[in-house]
């Protein structure tokens, strides 16, 4: 459990090590969020107010110009449209989810929490950083039956719904969306027969193509004496009936033929994108921190997109519903939150759910051992790679003016006036700066700094390989071969 700003804890992550994110941040709700008095989480608070001269980095700001100009299209839209503290949230939270995407496995999978309120706004930076084609789901949580409005004269529809944004890091994601919490009794309904030997089964599953699909000549045949009744056809091929009769899923008695879905060979029903059957936190779960999530929501979540034994991270693990959900399926988990009582909370909630030992004030678990608690970021054991590694140029230095630090335009000028407007990559003149674009000649990573000497002029292309990540020498070798080496 790390306990301050979650970035600098998720910057000493190594990278490629997390199988899951399942987080809940802030909403971008304009509201000062506080827990009741008399509960678990007395003294809880935080503010969801964002203004961009106070919560926004330069420094943010100059590693996603720099380095992720997509992220910064969306922020600049957000900034046009909606205003400077839509932004300045998106330029907060797009730095944290630069470096969440970074930590997460190649098979990994990110959960993230969200309302109307920047739900399009977010939908679009997890565009530019987890990829379009990587977005999964838009999964729509039913988390009460009211909503806020007048009665007399509504203005909107009822809001009782929250987002969960589902993004696979790539093709190689897996999930498992099955709805597994049946109970006996829902297992007896769904399957009322009984083999002789006490083995559940229903025949719900037909095995004929209906009238309705149309004829399907290459699946009418004979098989085992049996004609098809209907001119659809079987639903199966013969090799596929074959196959399920060996495995007693097909039974024939006399003249009669069935097919049979067995409740010990039941994954659960298929899950949608629609989920209404999840209540609010409520009763002895509940803590009273102020944007508390049900822990079922996030047992869901880790069931589907991780296995026992895999690594689950929260940033913003508030009242550590992640942690608890995860500690519950035999999950490894990390939490980071800036709230002063998370460390003693999640002990709490895990005593509660008998996954601690009671007294014991170091919180050894029965099952992976202590909750280690840090306000130190952890180090990194990998090649401390970047979100997005920088290109490696080579020119000849430009020593800023003695003075007050140079903007970015002022920056940008001085470079043209000393060496023209020449793009460092392809070596091209160009006659407009516009075509220039100013970035880092060393990366940050490596010692550089933000200042005139460690900056280069870019085109366009030369900016989007650069974030690409090829090296100079692949730079090169495409304008050469695109005749454009000067």
């Amino acid at each position: 459990m790390f306990h301050g700003d979650n970035l600098k804890f998720l910057r000493g992550i190594n990278s490629g090590t997390v199988h899951l994110i399942a987080t809940d941040p802030p909403f971008k709700k304009d509201k000062d969020f506080h827990a009741t008095h008399d509960s678990l989480a007395s003294g809880a608070r935080f503010s969801d107010r964002w203004k961009w001269d106070i919560d926004v980095h330069p420094d943010w700001v100059d590693a996603i110009q720099d380095d992720q100009p997509s992220v910064w299209q969306v922020i600049e839209a957000a900034k046009v449209a909606y205003g400077d503290n839509m932004a300045a949230f998106l330029c907060w939270l797009g730095v944290r989810l630069l470096e969440m995407h970074r930590v997460l496995r190649e098979d990994g999978s990110i959960y993230l929490h969200i309302d109307h309120t920047a739900h399009a706004w977010v939908k679009a930076l997890m565009d530019a950083i987890f990829g379009r084609d990587n977005f999964r789901n838009s999964i729509t949580w039913k988390r009460t039956n009211g909503g806020k409005g007048s009665q007399h004269q509504p203005k909107r529809w009822g809001t009782h719904t929250d987002t969960l944004l589902f993004y696979a890091k790539s093709n190689t994601t897996k999930l498992m969306p099955y709805d597994t919490d049946l109970s006996e009794e829902a297992i007896a309904k769904k399957f009322p027969k009984l083999t002789p030997d006490g083995r559940r089964y229903n025949t719900a599953t037909p095995l004929f193509c209906q009238p309705s699909q149309g004829s399907r000549p290459n699946l009418c045949f004979e098989w085992r004496g049996f004609k098809n009744p209907h001119p659809s056809g079987w639903r199966l091929s013969k090799a596929r009936l074959e196959e399920e009769y060996a495995a007693g899923r097909i039974v024939i008695e006399g003249d009669r033929i069935e097919r049979r879905k067995y409740a010990d060979e039941y994954e659960g029903a298929p899950m949608s994108d629609l989920w209404v059957d999840i209540q609010l936190a409520l009763g002895s779960e509940r803590t009273g921190y102020p944007t508390q999530k049900p822990i079922a929501l996030y047992e869901r979540i880790i069931k589907a997109s991780s296995n026992p034994g895999d690594i689950v991270l929260d940033p913003f693990a508030g009242c550590a519903t992640t942690p608890v959900a995860a500690e519950r399926l035999g999950r490894q988990w990390i939490g980071m939150d800036l709230w002063d009582g998370a460390h003693d909370m999640v002990l709490k909630r895990l005593q509660s759910e008998g996954l601690a030992v009671d007294g014991q004030s170091d919180g050894q678990l029965l099952t992976f051992g202590d909750v280690h608690y840090s306000t130190a970021p952890p180090i990194r054991s990998d090649d401390n790679s970047v979100a997005a590694p920088d290109l490696k140029l080579k020119r000849r230095r430009t020593r800023e003016p003695e003075g007050p630090r140079m903007t970015r335009a002022a920056m940008k000028q001085t470079l043209i006036d000393d060496e023209g407007m020449v793009c460092q990559g392809c070596y091209r003149e160009f006659d407009d700066p516009l075509y220039l674009e100013l970035d880092h000649n060393l990366p940050r990573s490596d010692g550089g700094a933000n200042h005139i000497d460690n900056r280069v002029l870019l085109c366009g292309p030369c900016n989007r390989i650069k974030s690409n990540t090829l090296t100079l020498t692949g730079l090169r070798q495409r304008n050469i071969k695109l005749g454009r080496m000067r």
